[in-house]
Parts: C-alpha cells; structure tokens; sequence
C-alpha cells in the first residue's frame, strides 16, 4: 500500500525549472530515500510535499486524496536548514511547537520529557538554546518533529553535524519508527547511511527523477554480473575454465591466503556452468557477486554513465 505519490509535479522560478514532471511513488512503512546533487530539485520536492509552496503542474497525493492543508498535522518535517529561537528555554520551545502541531501542554510536557530523558538531555530542559552545543540542538529538533506521532516523517540531511556515536542513535530511532508504522523521507548526500536504512531510493538530477525503485533491486541491476573468485590452484587453470563464459577482469584485493580473481558473466544462465567448471580445476574457497554501492551508482548515475 502507498502513502505518497508524487504525480507529473513541474515547478519552475522565473527562468530555472526546478522540478520537471516528476514523479514517485512511497510506499507505506518503508524508508524512502530521497538523493541527489545540489540544486537537483529534492529541497523543492519537500516543501511542494509540505505545502510550504505549490507545483504549477501536477499532484501529490497523501493516501487515497490530493494532500490538504489539514494534512500538515499528519506530518513531521526536520529541515536542513535548522531553526530554534536561541533566548527560549529549551523545554519551552519544545512545548511551543508541539502545541503548533496540536498537542495540548499537558500531553506535550508528559511526551518531551520521556523523549529528553531517552535522548540523555533532561538536565538541559531549562536551560537557553544558546547553551545547546548544535548536536544537542538537533536532538531537540528530531524529538519536536516526530513528537505528535505523525505518519509521514520528512528528514532533510538528518546526520550533519552529528558525531557516530549520535548519528546511529538517530539511526535507530528512523528505524524504530518505521517498525511502529510510520513513513520516512529521507534526504541526503550520505550514501553510507542510505544503504544502512533506506529500503527505497529515487535519484533526482537536474530537475528529474532519472532512478526509482527498491535500494537493493536497484543495486543488483547495475551489478553487471560481475564476480570475485577466491580459490587455491593455478590462475592459468581457472582462466581456461571459463573460456568462452566469461571474461577475468583482474586480479582482487583480498586478505586470505587464496588467490582471487573477477570474472564478468554476460549470461545469468552461465553463472551454474561456470561455477562447474572452474570447481573441476581449482579449488573454490568462494564465489560471490560484486554489487555496486550506492555511492558508485549515484556518481554514473548524475554523469550519465548508467
């Protein structure tokens, strides 16, 4: 079932097209990650999604309707750009924009302070933003976003700033979330943290989704069937083996004490036969498929290598 679509949605400033005829679809429960290079369109996504702005064209949809402005309170957005009122104290701001999201002060206090409690910052409850170091302030602005236990959480660049220590506690916490029901956008440039959480990607470049589909389809599809052997015996035998099913890339890096080498098998019908025939001639300690990380494919993907 989805949550989100994102329908043939354009949005153009002036002379720039940020958005061109975009579209995706979100999946319920899953966590989306949202990727591209600066200037690519997602930040404009985001707000089109927030109705913080409007698309010229096209239509979002937030379950079975086109989003409405009540939809806001089903939703918990933590932008890049971070913002907190630095004279307040801490406990208060956060009681303020949970009362924004339509939490009374009551159920507001009683939920802060178990997630401050949770997150290690009880003692700073009074004290003023400015003493915050920006980690801190973040964890603030993490628990004010997914507070009133929205459906749909909008992450924007979650984990700068944070030490990795902080950053997996976050982690965790995407996760968690996830588990209880709720949808996650996540968007950054972290390709690391992607392939840790995301269980979808779309890649948005110069104002168009060029790739969408589940993060480890994705992966296995821009593998091109390539494998690394580790074995004992003589590389003359194994290249002979595969003669005709596959062509030895070169030698692979690898800390054991058997040789390795990568092999390119073009037919997927080949992988079996190949494994056959070089098992006859050498001994095979392991054969396994090279997938491209996220990094990689993002990189050919914005160059237009894919």
């Amino acid at each position: 079932m989805d949550l989100l679509r994102v329908e043939h949605v354009t949005k153009k400033y002036a002379q720039h097209t940020a958005l061109d005829d975009v579209s995706l679809t979100i999946p319920k429960g899953s966590v989306y990650g949202l990727l591209g290079p600066n200037g690519a369109g997602k930040t404009t996504l985001i707000r089109i999604i927030n109705r913080i702005t409007a698309p010229d064209s096209g239509q979002v949809w937030l379950g079975d309707k086109p989003i409405a402005p009540q939809d806001v309170y089903r939703i918990g957005y933590l932008p890049e750009e971070r913002g907190l009122y630095k004279k307040m104290k801490v406990g208060e701001q956060a009681i303020y924009f949970a009362q924004l999201k339509g939490l009374s002060r009551k159920e507001a206090t009683v939920r802060l302070k178990e997630w401050f409690v949770r997150f290690q910052i009880r003692e700073w409850w009074d004290k003023k933003v400015e003493e915050l170091s920006k980690g801190m302030a973040q964890k603030v602005q993490f628990i004010v976003t997914i507070l009133h236990q929205p459906e749909l959480l909008i992450f924007d660049e979650p984990f700068s700033g944070f030490d990795p220590i902080n950053a997996n506690l976050l982690k965790e916490e995407i996760l968690r979330l996830r588990d209880k029901g709720a949808t996650v956008i996540f968007s950054t440039h972290n390709m690391a943290s992607v392939e840790e959480i995301c269980d979808h990607i779309t890649l948005i470049n110069k104002s168009r989704n060029i790739l969408s589909g589940p993060l480890d389809e994705i992966r296995h599809k821009h593998g091109n069937n390539i494998f690394q052997v580790d074995y004992r015996g003589e590389e003359s035998a194994l290249r002979e083996a595969v003669a005709g099913l596959a062509s030895v890339m070169e030698g692979a890096e690898t800390e054991s004490v058997y040789n390795s080498l990568k092999i390119q098998i073009p037919c997927n019908d080949d992988v079996k036969t190949a494994i056959g025939r070089i098992n006859e001639r050498v001994e095979i300690r392991s054969f396994r498929e090279i997938i491209p990380s996220m990094n990689d494919i993002f990189i050919k993907a914005v160059a237009g290598e894919l």
